[in-house]
């Protein structure tokens, strides 16, 4: 019976670091997709949700604001909604945004609220290029991982 050579320990080795480091980099796209889908649905898929206008009457210490809801269409006025953004925004301003469903908490509509949505998207691609550099040894598609990341990112800064 011949004896296993040290390459072939050494090729199982590079084999199990390869299937690791791209079940990681997989599970990372497929977990921040999912979490950004959540509330990207709301902002995509727009037909038969309550859409309308939130004025700003109270952002506290978090990214909280509240505001009463100005129905678009056939949407039912609310005294008072909660929306999530970002610091930039102050009372005063009118957002458009979109109802969840049976809740008095809003999503930022348009192209703006689409790229906030997809923030946690863009942060995975970034963690998973670092993955799929270091662990695949692909270095031009973490690169292009990283470019779409950085894209999607800079992208929802911009519209905030």
């Amino acid at each position: 019976m011949a004896k296993a050579s040290p390459q072939g320990a050494s090729g199982l080795a590079l084999f199990a670091r390869m299937v690791a480091a791209g079940v990681l980099a997989l599970l990372l796209l497929v977990a921040a997709g999912w979490n950004s889908w959540q509330t990207a649905q709301y902002v995509v898929l727009t037909k038969g949700r309550e859409q309308g206008t939130v004025t700003l009457t109270a952002c506290g210490g978090s990214d909280d604001c509240t505001g009463p809801f100005a129905p678009k269409g056939s949407a039912v006025a609310r005294p008072q909604v909660t929306v999530n953004l970002p610091v930039r925004h102050h009372v005063g301003e009118r957002v458009d945004v979109v109802l969840r469903p049976g809740t008095l908490t809003a999503v930022r509509s348009g192209f703006g609220g689409l790229l906030f949505a997809w923030v946690p998207f863009g942060g995975a691609l970034l963690l998973a290029a670092v993955v799929v550099a270091g662990g695949l040894r692909m270095r031009r598609t973490a690169w292009t991982l990283a470019t779409a990341g950085a894209a999607l990112l800079g992208g929802a800064f911009l519209t905030l």
